[in-house]
């Protein structure tokens, strides 16, 4: 296995017990959620600050805000590993407020989306990437209106904070999802794998390392092509990496998690160990070709893999905790 993935998957298993011993009244979903985004930092869970941002989030905001919903803990680690978290939470309700008078309805989508707006956006531009984002997110309702929901809001902030034209991409994503449409059938899960597909700039030869990378892992039962874990796929297919390399880290690294105390079959699902297997892969290899890199084109085509890696992440993840929750 490679030593960054091992490291970052001790990490993550790690991290999600100390959180389970300080915050055990959390859902289990959330504890993985925020060892994850610790582990692909290379670092260990900061219980204090995570509970610091907790009750920061509690103080500046009421008691039916969605601030304090099922992502809130989620929220507290994503605050908790930035440089200024009171400035962070301060900016994303700014964030969280514009948005909603831009008619993106409250929901645990949209704290996400405003958390990932405050961060990325520069300053003074705020507003233009909302209304980025809203016009990416009106035109995917135009396309798609019985897919296309609040679970599309974090998506629509990535894609607002690209500098993808809007309505070329727009248009090369309906072509992406009417070519995949066949084999995918029309879900959620594709339109997310056409947004992420163009986030990465994705191309022809991207589209047939993804048919390639799915049976690939199929061949080893390892379902990435369903719900949860479809975006992923598709960020995968876009990493510079040959396919059998990427299936042989994958294998690796979901038999690892499997292996170890709370994330076997009876805890976790299969679809969300995959999704944090995959994230700890993907995460490493953008880094690794960030390293490689010398063209200032191919430097703009991976800041949007970045942002593409870091929304699938969220909208996936986030996902899994709402449902997980409204079913308890």
């Amino acid at each position: 296995m490679n030593p960054t993935d091992l490291n970052r998957l001790q990490l993550l298993v790690s991290n999600t017990h100390s959180i389970k011993k300080e915050f055990p009244w959390q859902h289990a979903s959330l504890m993985r959620l925020a060892a994850l985004l610790y582990a692909v930092e290379d670092r260990e869970a900061d219980l204090s600050s995570i509970r610091t941002c907790h009750e920061s989030i509690k103080q500046s905001t009421g008691a039916l805000s969605m601030f304090r919903g099922s992502l809130s803990f989620g929220l507290s680690a994503m605050l908790s590993l930035n440089g200024d978290p009171p400035g962070a939470l301060s900016d994303t309700l700014g964030a969280y407020e514009e948005m909603k008078a831009y008619s993106f309805k409250p929901s645990d989508y949209l704290v996400v989306a405003a958390y990932e707006l405050a961060g990325g956006a520069q300053p003074g531009r705020r507003t233009e990437i909302v209304r980025r984002a809203l016009f990416f997110y009106d035109g995917m309702k135009k396309n798609h209106p019985y897919l296309t929901s609040h679970d599309d809001y974090i998506f629509a902030v990535m894609l607002g904070l690209s500098e993808l034209e809007p309505e070329p991409a727009l248009v090369r994503m309906e072509q992406i999802y009417a070519q995949l449409k066949p084999d995918y059938h029309a879900t959620n899960s594709l339109q997310a794998l056409s947004q992420v597909l163009v986030l990465g700039d994705a191309d022809a030869a991207a589209l047939d390392r993804l048919a390639e990378l799915r049976s690939t892992l199929r061949e080893r039962k390892l379902r990435m092509d369903k719900t949860y874990t479809l975006p992923s796929l598709g960020l995968l297919a876009l990493l510079p990496t040959e396919v059998r390399l990427i299936a042989d880290a994958i294998e690796q690294a979901d038999a690892y998690l499997r292996e170890q105390k709370g994330f076997g079959g009876w805890h976790v699902q299969e679809q969300e160990r995959l999704l944090l297997s995959s994230a700890v892969v993907i995460s490493r290899s953008v880094n690794e070709a960030a390293r490689q890199l010398s063209s200032p084109t191919l430097a703009a085509v991976l800041t949007n893999l970045i942002a593409a890696q870091q929304a699938t992440m969220l909208a996936s993840l986030t996902a899994i905790t709402v449902v997980n929750s409204s079913s308890n």
